[in-house]
């Protein structure tokens, strides 16, 4: 039996991978080894897409006329790695990165560029893009989302924060935002802290100053004493409550000026980040907390490039470490 697939093979395999056929009993109807077959399948089909004859077979023809292979070709560990990643919502950044700073057992000389990564994906197993955040076949820029300027009494305005802050020269340093689903009925509070990384989420009865301030409560209250020094607001109605968190809690609030949400540029990026989990069609009302504070971790628990690959939770178990002596 060949192990060489013509484009007929190929065709016979889409046809019978359709009738739900498995990789044994398609070898035998077109007279191939199950394991080259097998192979077929592996590289050319994913739980989003299904096999198709003429792309399996262009992929192959262009994979037989290079003369060189990438890392992500050749070392099955490698790839294995990175494939289990993006299954976990990692970036191809973050992937190269983790590798490169901290190699786990056997992938030490293995290290890849994110753009590697990015290739492979596009053109060698084009499926995997479901994997990536966005799921997005090709790459595009995030706009930010305007809001209306609401009325908020005891207002500091940012450009009055101290240059510190800015500089995500100390942590504990909070920017707060609100992300809507489907039927804007419930909604997701959202805090990011400024120089970790470290996000908070919390499922709230709807876009409001009452529930935004207990999701802001909750978040203090999971973090070290005295741990939140600041939280940085846009101009939405849902921060009205600041001064009684400055109150209660000894801390400073601060808040961008209008349609300027490029100034709390970190909590706008990491609701692009939740959206890979939250898209905008979820229905709120069908996800538990439980799965809200799953994302919240696994959003923890993804290696940072500004923070030398080193996760946020790595991060604050340091810190408390550090309070601890």
């Amino acid at each position: 039996m060949g192990t060489r697939l013509t484009y007929f093979d190929r065709q016979q395999i889409a046809f019978y991978a359709r009738l739900k056929w498995n990789a044994k009993r398609i070898a035998e109807a077109i007279g191939k080894d199950r394991t080259v077959v097998w192979r077929e399948l592996q590289r050319n089909r994913s739980p989003h897409l299904e096999y198709e004859a003429d792309k399996a077979h262009y992929y192959s023809e262009r994979r037989a006329q290079k003369t060189n292979r990438r890392k992500l070709e050749k070392y099955p560990k490698l790839r294995a790695y990175v494939r289990r990643r993006l299954g976990e919502g990692w970036s191809p950044e973050q992937i190269a990165g983790r590798l490169k700073a901290h190699p786990p057992p056997g992938l030490a000389k293995l290290a890849v560029s994110h753009e590697a990564i990015y290739q492979f994906i596009y053109e060698e197993e084009p499926w995997l893009y479901h994997k990536l955040r966005r799921k997005q076949p090709v790459r595009y820029q995030k706009l930010g989302r305007r809001k209306n300027k609401a009325s908020i009494s005891e207002r500091t305005s940012i450009h009055d924060r101290p240059e510190e802050i800015n500089q995500r020269e100390t942590v504990g340093h909070l920017e707060s935002d609100t992300v809507l689903c489907r039927g804007r009925k419930q909604a997701i509070s959202v805090q990011y802290e400024r120089k970790i990384q470290l996000v908070r989420i919390h499922k709230v009865q709807g876009f409001n100053a009452p529930e935004t301030k207990e999701a802001l409560k909750q978040t203090i209250e999971s973090l070290p004493d005295q741990f939140v020094k600041s939280i940085t607001f846009d101009n939405g109605g849902e921060g009205a409550k600041h001064a009684e968190l400055r109150t209660e809690y000894g801390l400073h609030t601060y808040f961008c000026d209008t349609y300027s949400a490029w100034q709390k540029g970190g909590v706008e990026n990491m609701n692009g980040l939740l959206r890979q989990y939250l898209p905008r069609k979820t229905d709120l009302a069908q996800v538990t907390r439980e799965q809200i504070y799953e994302i919240q971790e696994k959003l923890n628990n993804r290696p940072r490039k500004k923070l030398n690959y080193l996760t946020p939770n790595e991060l604050l178990a340091e810190y408390k470490g550090k309070m601890l002596h």
